[in-house]
């Protein structure tokens, strides 16, 4: 039966806790509903951060609305992820209303909004919100207070926890380990700050900026430790899309393709939910093939994670090396030069620890994005036989039948404020046909 909130039908909804455990009476309607309903294609929208129900149905409203015009004859079916994720509210959503994508005081005070979101996400962890919510209030100038910061925010979000999760937060292996801790955690927290603090000025006011590091003043690092907090909560939501990948999704794709085989399955993801659906391939069962596509809308993780070796370390490789091989059809990636999280925030906070510091914000795109860089900022890298196309050609095109396919949505993907850029600017038909065609859907 259709959420009465969805403009389409028949639409069911899987909700899944941060270990990634369904909710067995909505996991149990949509496979029986399936069935019933005649369904021959199936596609699986996974969210990224956001904070509630609405806001993902609200996505997920908004994304499937053109599908049934573009393809009326199919007999599709619609199903919405719900994972515990968070976005921070001073990120601008495009097309979404004010009461979800509210303006938010200027930072680097933790607004209610966040607040609120960073205690739903943290359980148990109200004292550490309310003490990292103070100093951002604060802003001492000591520096020993951004490194009590800096602990707090290590605290808050569990960097190493406990058992194999430290498996699900890696994009890279180093000869079957994950590799070190991003450098936000282990370096100086008054220079990540700092550096932090000068990639947002870059990105606020880049026509100061273009005259070189010199031409502006210089940033209040607080502004960049409300940037580490963001960042940070994101790294424990990027462990929490890979748990909820393998462990939830994937094994519910697996028991729809036991229990009816014939339905043809088509995995989209934006931000974390990109990583989440990519992860749920490494979760099928042995000898599941009715995954027939996988649409990456933004997607907030490396851009090597397929690859079997990084270009720059032979020994390691990407966490999820030759799991598109287990699509029986392409993965495409969509990615955007206007997504100024992935571009500029993404690099820095997935720097490993050692690298180089003291890059400057102007250099921040050409000096860690070919290493620490994102899907959703240039697509798929490293992996041989990867396609590209423009999102306009990609329309017109046949795409191929299988492997990686890079897409650039730049066409399209563009509004949006600072800090985020367009990373959220996803709902757009064209990107709903592009799903269509990937999952050859007619």
């Amino acid at each position: 039966m259709a959420d009465p909130a969805m403009s389409v039908t028949p639409y069911w909804e899987l909700t899944f806790d941060a270990d990634g455990d369904p909710d067995a009476g909505k996991r149990d309607r949509l496979l029986a509903g399936v069935a019933e309903r005649h369904v021959r294609d199936l596609i699986v929208f996974a969210h990224g951060w956001n904070n509630d129900r609405s806001g993902a149905t609200r996505l997920y409203d908004g994304f499937f609305a053109s599908i049934p015009r573009l393809a009326p004859k199919a007999r599709i079916g619609y199903a919405g992820v719900v994972w515990p994720s968070m976005r921070f509210s001073d990120e601008p959503i495009p097309d979404f209303p004010r009461a979800v994508a509210a303006e938010q005081p200027r930072r680097p005070v933790l607004d209610k909004d966040t607040r609120h979101a960073l205690l739903e996400t943290f359980p148990g962890r109200a004292t550490v919100i309310d003490q990292i919510a103070r100093l951002l209030d604060q802003q001492p100038r000591e520096e020993a207070e951004l490194e009590e910061f800096g602990r707090l925010v290590r605290m808050l979000v569990d960097v190493v926890p406990p058992g194999p999760q430290a498996l699900f937060a890696a994009d890279t292996l180093c000869e079957g380990m994950p590799q070190d801790a991003p450098d936000i955690f282990s370096g100086p927290t008054a220079a990540v700050c700092e550096e932090f603090a000068q990639a947002l000025t870059l990105l606020e006011a880049p026509d100061e900026a273009s005259g070189g590091v010199a031409s502006f003043s210089l940033p209040n690092p607080w502004e960049g430790a409300h940037e580490l907090l963001r960042q940070a909560t994101y790294y424990a939501m990027k462990r929490r899309a890979g748990t909820v990948g393998e462990r939830g999704l994937g094994r519910v794709v697996g028991q729809l393709a036991a229990r009816s085989p014939e339905v043809r399955v088509h995995l989209v993801g934006h931000s974390f939910g990109a990583r989440l659906v990519s992860f749920a391939l490494r979760g099928l069962p042995k000898g599941v093939r009715t995954v027939k596509s996988v649409t990456l809308l933004q997607g907030a993780f490396s851009h090597y994670a397929f690859a079997s070796r990084l270009p720059h370390d032979s020994r390691a490789g990407g966490v999820l090396e030759g799991q598109h091989n287990r699509i029986d059809g392409p993965l495409v990636c969509c990615y955007s030069r206007h997504d100024s999280a992935l571009s500029t925030m993404y690099p820095l906070a997935s720097r490993m620890a050692g690298d180089a510091r003291g890059v400057a914000a102007l250099d921040i795109g050409r000096m860690l994005g070919a290493k620490w860089g994102a899907m959703g900022h240039d697509g798929v890298q490293a992996v041989p036989g990867t396609t590209s196309y423009k999102l306009a050609d990609a329309l017109k095109a046949k795409l191929p039948a299988t492997g990686c396919v890079n897409v650039d949505a730049a066409g399209v993907v563009k509004r949006g404020g600072p800090p985020a850029g367009a990373h959220s600017d996803v709902v757009h038909r064209e990107l709903a046909q592009l799903v269509l065609a990937a999952g050859r859907i007619k």
